[in-house]
């Protein structure tokens, strides 16, 4: 079977986004079609932008995303101080499963993008940026002590001009109503199950129960660090976080299994968080296999491959935050 889902480069978004159940041992679906028109199981929907286009098709065992990357809402000014690339359009073919299953043990997410929003613009939540070249250091995009130029859409651009989002999607979550009146599903991961905004039940098994903020389990780790930049955990580095079990709401994922709107039955889905890890670092299924960057080329063109899918090492990487700085890669 194949049903295609078009979005054309005139009007705005639109009604939902069909999300399949797929937790072990449930094979329900509830088939709420994003931006389906007339009831019909294959329509034409719009977004806002002249250049914004992606068609979501269901083919066989999966849901495809063919999108230029091109963002559907206002992006910030590129470049700007923290980022001089300028945004281009990509040639996505993203593919995520239908029926994913979880896994025992998480699956790193380092290599590629994390998932696909709705309008086909990716998430990535790491960056290239290393203390002294030092991969174990990595920078956070959104700690507060690096500047990559993020705009209002917690995203910015990559030398590729691949734009992307590090966390909350502002203005796709506009297009789709605004935040906080519901749980707003925003796209899909790698492994294909939904990914949320913030506000999940405040009882993962009860669709009655109120709204509220999902928290985090990581936690910044307490004392000093041992060798590389030293200093005190401060949450300038990925490698500054932990994550503490029963903390926070959300499982070492940035996760839980739960009911929501589209899936009654219950479904493995994803959160973005306020705060650390923003977006999962892991995935609890199994990734496909379009979401990784393969070297030069990648999905976004040059630059991709590496941990957090980044090209060759520019000077900043390899000798510091004091060397002059390259293009940010984040």
């Amino acid at each position: 079977m194949k049903m295609k889902l078009t979005l054309l480069a005139m009007g705005c978004l639109t009604a939902s986004l069909a999300i399949c159940n797929a937790h072990p041992g449930h094979d329900e679906t509830a088939p709420l079609l994003y931006a389906a028109l007339d009831g019909d199981t294959s329509a034409d929907a719009a977004t806002s932008s002249a250049q914004n286009k992606v068609v979501i098709s269901i083919e066989g065992g999966h849901r495809v995303f063919r999108a230029n990357g091109l963002p559907d809402h206002k992006p910030g000014d590129f470049p700007n101080a923290g980022n001089p690339n300028r945004i281009s359009a990509q040639s996505y073919n993203f593919r995520v499963a239908l029926k994913p299953q979880t896994n025992s043990t998480p699956r790193d997410g380092r290599g590629g993008w994390f998932g696909v929003a709705l309008n086909g613009v990716p998430f990535e939540p790491g960056t290239g940026e290393f203390w002294n070249g030092q991969r174990e250091w990595n920078y956070e995009a959104k700690s507060g002590f690096i500047n990559l130029g993020l705009d209002q859409n917690n995203a910015h651009v990559q030398p590729t001009g691949a734009y992307h989002y590090h966390g909350l999607p502002n203005g796709l979550m506009d297009k789709l109503g605004g935040d906080g009146k519901k749980m707003l599903p925003v796209g899909y991961a790698a492994d294909g199950f939904p990914i949320y905004t913030s506000y999940g039940y405040s009882t993962a098994t009860n669709a009655t129960s109120a709204l509220k903020k999902m928290r985090s389990s990581w936690q910044i780790k307490k004392g000093e660090r041992s060798g590389g930049p030293g200093g005190k955990y401060d949450g300038k580095f990925t490698s500054d976080y932990e994550y503490v079990s029963g903390s926070g709401d959300l499982d070492e994922c940035n996760g839980r299994f739960g009911v929501t709107p589209e899936n009654p039955q219950g479904i493995y889905h994803y959160y973005i968080t306020d705060e650390f890890p923003q977006l999962s670092r892991s995935w609890r299924g199994t990734p496909d296999a379009s979401f990784f960057k393969r070297g030069p080329g990648g999905p976004g063109g040059p630059g991709g491959g590496g941990p957090g899918g980044r090209g060759p090492r520019g000077p900043r990487e390899q000798r510091g935050l004091g060397a002059p700085p390259p293009p940010p890669r984040g």
